[in-house]
């Protein structure tokens, strides 16, 4: 998880939106990139005059699963439940031109603050709906997607409803046969909600791979985890590379090792599904 930001900074712009204040701080590194924070805890980043470029290791790990969704430079459909600043889907219309993407984002006024500050381009082929991002999966049809992105947060919390085999099912409805589901996880020690999530996902995919940062795995602290399943084998050896060799270094488990990571965590259903853990207040110190 990023932290909080101190102070606003110059050059700032900021609107009222569903979720909190949200504000656009300029990098001062990048001329025209904004880091997006909602009540100073920073969302997204993202670069207009590069758009293939993440700032955010989780948001790394996840263009590393479009890159090795379909080869290189072909065109996807790809779902993202949860929009922020809509970085991964500027992603993938840079790197996979003629690409068709939808964006479920619940904050209507995020979106407009978003597309007026930061605007879409118009070739992109990215349509934008605002709707909860259950009830919007729900509207996609039977196998339309090649990657489902799943990045939702309510404040700091995925949703419950977003967290069971109910709402795994209606991922893989909505992929192809040879889909991928990737979704960003957040916990802490004990990582209880990670175990439980995987357990989850594996009710439905037979396989998967969760990449993160070694000390979040090794309960050492709080933070994002990125967990990939489909119902093919997936490129684990190629993305083990690129996450090892990120900035901030990541670690992919897969087969026995997850198996084991997991232990005997139960899956999770609509009946006893609860919102991700509330970050600790010193991930936002």
């Amino acid at each position: 998880m990023a932290r909080r930001r101190a102070r606003p900074a110059e050059g700032m712009a900021s609107a009222q939106v569903d979720g909190g204040l949200a504000e656009l701080e300029p990098d001062r590194d990048r001329p025209r990139a904004r880091t997006l924070l909602i009540d100073r805890a920073p969302q997204s980043h993202v670069d207009p005059d590069d758009p293939g470029y993440l700032a955010f290791a989780y948001q790394r790990r996840l263009g590393h699963i479009a890159d090795l969704a379909a080869p290189p430079g072909a065109p996807l459909r790809v779902l993202h439940l949860g929009g922020g600043a809509f970085t991964l889907a500027r992603y993938v219309a840079a790197t996979r031109p003629r690409s068709t993407q939808q964006v479920i984002e619940i904050d209507g006024p995020l979106v407009e603050f978003v597309r007026r500050e930061l605007p879409l381009d118009p070739a992109w082929r990215i349509r934008v709906r605002t709707a909860d991002a259950r009830a919007g999966l729900a509207r996609i049809p039977d196998g339309w997607a090649d990657l489902v992105i799943a990045d939702v947060f309510g404040g700091a919390r995925t949703p419950a409803h977003l967290t069971s085999t109910e709402f795994t099912a209606e991922v893989r409805r909505a992929l192809r046969p040879d889909g991928c589901y990737a979704a960003n996880l957040a916990d802490g020690p004990p990582l209880a909600h990670l175990k439980a999530q995987i357990a989850t996902v594996r009710t439905v995919f037979p396989e998967l791979c969760l990449a993160a940062d070694p000390a979040v795995l090794r309960g050492r602290r709080f933070g994002n985890a990125v967990l990939l399943a489909a119902a093919r084998p997936l490129p684990v050896a190629e993305l083990t590379r690129r996450c090892a060799s990120d900035p901030q270094q990541g670690r992919v488990e897969h087969g026995r090792a997850l198996a084991d990571f997991t232990g005997g965590a139960a899956p999770v259903t609509d009946a006893t599904a609860r919102p991700s853990p509330e970050p600790p207040p010193s991930v936002f110190s």
